[in-house]
C-alpha cells in the first residue's frame, strides 16, 4: 500500500485542497494566505496543505510514513488538519492540536483517538453530533450546529507546539474565526492552551479583554464581544483516566454552551 501524506487532490474524503491550493511555505507567508481567504472551504483547502512550520513539518509526516503498529494497514493523512463541522455553527470546540494517530492519520481532528471517543460521545449526547462515535473522514459522522478546530492544525512532537509554532499558526485561527462570526455565539475552550489561543484571536480581532485577563477554568463562562467562551477540561486520557473530567463535567458544559448559542446576542 502506498505509505506517507495524503497527496491534495488524490480522492482523500473530504479532502478540501487539490494541486492549485496555495501553500504556506514559511511563517511568513501564512497571514496573507490566511487573510485572503474567502470562504470557510478556500480557508480549510490552505491550512490542509501548510508547510510554515518545518519541524511540525517532518515530524507529521515521520509519523505518516511510520505509522503505529495498530494501524500499520492505514494510510494516514499526514497534513495540517483544518477544521470540521457545520459551517454555520454557533458553538466552537477549540482544542491544542491533533493527536498524532488521531487527526494526523485520520485526516479530521478529534477523530479515531480516546479524546475523540469522549468528546464525540458527549457532542451526540447534546444534541450536537449525529453519531456518537468518529473514526475516519468518511464515516457518515456531521456535526450539527456545531465546529471542531485545534489551535495549532499539525500534530506536534510530545503533543507540545513550541511557541514560535504556535504564533506562525494563529493567523489560521484568526481567519477561521473570522469567517465564523456571523453566526458563532459560543467558543468551548477545551484545555487552558486553547482558551489562551481564543483570547488573543478575539484580541487581535478588536475585542477589548478585561482586566484582569480571564483566566482558564473548567466551567468558567465569560462573554466577550457578543461570544460566550467556556473553559472545559480537554477530555485527554490524562484527565479522564483520573477523574479530573468525568462524563457528567464535559455534559453540563457542552449542555450549558448548546443553550447559551440560542441567545442571540450571546450575553
Amino acid at each position: 500500500m502506498t505509505v506517507g501524506p495524503a497527496v491534495p487532490g488524490g480522492g482523500w474524503p473530504g479532502d478540501p485542497a487539490d494541486a492549485s491550493t496555495p501553500v504556506a511555505r514559511d511563517a511568513g507567508e501564512v497571514p496573507r494566505l490566511a487573510a485572503t481567504a474567502g470562504t470557510l472551504a478556500e480557508l480549510d483547502a490552505r491550512v490542509s496543505v501548510c508547510r510554515a512550520c518545518p519541524r511540525l513539518v517532518a515530524w507529521r509526516e515521520e509519523v505518516a510514513h511510520k505509522r503505529r503498529r495498530a494501524f500499520a494497514a492505514e494510510r494516514y493523512w499526514g497534513r495540517p488538519v483544518p477544521g470540521w463541522g457545520d459551517p454555520a455553527a454557533a458553538v466552537l470546540l477549540v482544542g491544542l492540536a491533533p493527536a498524532a494517530h488521531g487527526g494526523n492519520r485520520t485526516g479530521r481532528v478529534f477523530t479515531g483517538d480516546r479524546s475523540g471517543d469522549w468528546l464525540f460521545a458527549a457532542l451526540h449526547r447534546a444534541g450536537l453530533a449525529v453519531q456518537p462515535t468518529s473514526v475516519s473522514a468518511g464515516d457518515g459522522q456531521r456535526l450539527v450546529g456545531a465546529r471542531v478546530l485545534a489551535a495549532v492544525r499539525c500534530a506536534p512532537p510530545a503533543n507540545r507546539p513550541t511557541p514560535a509554532e504556535r504564533e506562525a499558526c494563529a493567523p489560521w485561527l484568526d481567519a477561521e474565526l473570522g469567517l465564523l462570526r456571523p453566526t458563532v455565539r459560543v467558543v468551548v475552550a477545551l484545555g487552558g492552551f486553547a482558551w489562551d489561543a481564543v483570547l488573543g484571536a478575539l484580541a487581535r480581532s478588536g475585542v477589548a479583554l478585561p482586566r484582569p485577563r480571564p483566566r482558564f477554568g473548567h466551567g468558567t463562562e465569560v462573554s466577550l464581544g457578543g461570544v460566550r467562551l467556556l473553559g472545559c477540561y480537554h477530555p485527554s486520557q490524562q484527565n479522564t483516566f483520573t477523574g479530573r473530567l468525568t462524563e457528567p463535567m464535559l455534559d453540563a458544559v457542552l449542555s450549558r454552551a448548546r443553550s447559551a448559542s440560542r441567545d442571540p446576542c450571546g450575553e
